[in-house]
């Protein structure tokens, strides 16, 4: 559906919030640039802690602030630069999304107070040789939702 670059700045990010958070879930809200077509890329994230062991619950005035920051900082150009959905960590299970986490999405995506056009969820976790690996899924307002692509950019 969609394809969903990683920059290394990012990556290095989330590799930090991923071993700090340890076996504790992580995660929060992601902002992109829409570089072409059905292609953006992550220019930042916010990192929450406070997870548990299989669950995490974002803090939604953290994220209105920095959305608010991110949005001022990229001139209010939100054809090109716009909150692009969510992401979490999965320190101890699969990188797939869990029912629980399909619901999250699809409140978020209908919810009109959003207006998102489409929302993208991104789970990690590092691996044992502690490389990220994850997923990328895209879910519509039609409640529908399919498998993206994942890119780590500088990755062989």
């Amino acid at each position: 559906m969609l394809t969903v670059s990683i920059p290394p700045d990012v990556q290095r990010t989330l590799r930090n919030a991923l071993k700090a958070a340890g076996a504790d879930e992580c995660g929060g809200v992601l902002m992109g640039e829409h570089v072409g077509p059905g292609h953006f890329a992550v220019r930042y994230l916010t990192v929450q802690g406070g997870g548990r062991f299989a669950s995490f619950i974002r803090e939604t005035q953290s994220a209105l602030r920095a959305l608010r920051k991110f949005f001022r900082q990229s001139g209010h150009n939100y054809a090109r630069f716009n909150y692009l959905g969510e992401w979490h960590s999965h320190p101890s299970f699969s990188v797939q999304p869990s029912t629980t986490d399909h619901q999250s999405m699809l409140n978020i995506v209908k919810d009109v107070r959003v207006g998102a056009n489409f929302v993208v969820l991104l789970i990690f976790k590092l691996s044992r040789r502690e490389e990220l690996e994850g997923s990328a899924h895209t879910y519509l307002p039609d409640g529908s939702f399919a498998l993206s692509t994942l890119v780590f950019e500088g990755s062989r």
